[in-house]
């Protein structure tokens, strides 16, 4: 149990209150409760069959974070995408797929971005690569009920939402797209997410966060304000208007 292999069970934690000598029955209780709650399957489990392992990781994480950070180069980031939007990008991923299973995954996308409408709700701090919003996946309607949908985004107070243009040139996110998660809990260390094709990496360690976090600081200093964003935003859904 110290080392993390095996969960607690309520019975546990109970005998150990008991040795430790814990009788204040507020603390017992809150103890007791966080002992159930991890052991309560999250939302997601019931998507197993169209959600990896090394997925489930992911969403866990990204449903107790209280910041999250990105940077997207290919697509519109996971939580802010249209249905029909999700859909285009998964049948890309899923060559072959029925349509069953396409329309299982885009479920589970759209039941992720409920995190952003629900109570305490994280923040999400996202830039874009301009190559992604130029990207037309899916076609011009699609793009379009995209754009708009971003557009709404931009709107909301836990969302910070910025472009970074082509006319940047080269940035310090030469390594492609990732994702920082900071944690309520101030004894959590933040996670880096690289996300691969068949996996992905969890990266914890102080100088591989702090590295990312460099780079995300100068992506959000190196990209257009969250203002002129929009202003973007609304260009880009006029030319395919």
């Amino acid at each position: 149990m110290e080392l993390g292999r095996v969960g607690f069970k309520e019975r546990d934690v109970v005998d150990l209150l008991e040795m430790y000598g814990v009788a204040d029955e507020a603390e017992r209780d809150v103890l007791v409760a966080l002992a159930r709650d991890a052991n309560t399957p999250g939302w997601w489990h019931k998507y197993g069959d169209v959600l990896p392992d090394w997925f489930q990781v992911y969403v866990g994480l990204e449903e107790s974070a209280s910041l999250i950070r990105l940077y997207e180069v290919q697509f519109v980031p996971g939580l802010l995408q249209t249905a029909d939007y999700a859909r285009a990008v998964v049948a890309l991923g899923q060559t072959g797929a029925p349509d069953e299973e396409i329309e299982r995954r885009v479920s589970l996308r759209m039941a992720r971005q409920e995190l952003l409408a629900k109570s305490g709700a994280p923040r999400l701090w996202a830039v874009v690569d301009e190559a992604a919003l130029r990207r037309p996946i899916g076609g011009r309607e699609v793009m379009r009920s995209q754009l708009e949908r971003l557009i709404e985004v931009t709107k909301e107070p836990n969302v910070t939402l910025q472009v970074m243009p082509f006319s940047s040139g080269g940035h310090a996110a030469e390594g492609g797209a990732f994702t920082i998660m900071r944690f309520p809990e101030v004894d959590l260390p933040d996670v880096v997410y690289l996300e691969q094709l068949t996996s992905a990496l969890y990266l914890d360690k102080r100088d591989d966060v702090e590295r990312y976090t460099e780079v995300m600081e100068r992506l959000s200093v190196e990209s257009e304000s969250p203002d002129h964003t929009t202003e973007i935003l609304s260009g880009m859904l006029e030319e395919v208007t």
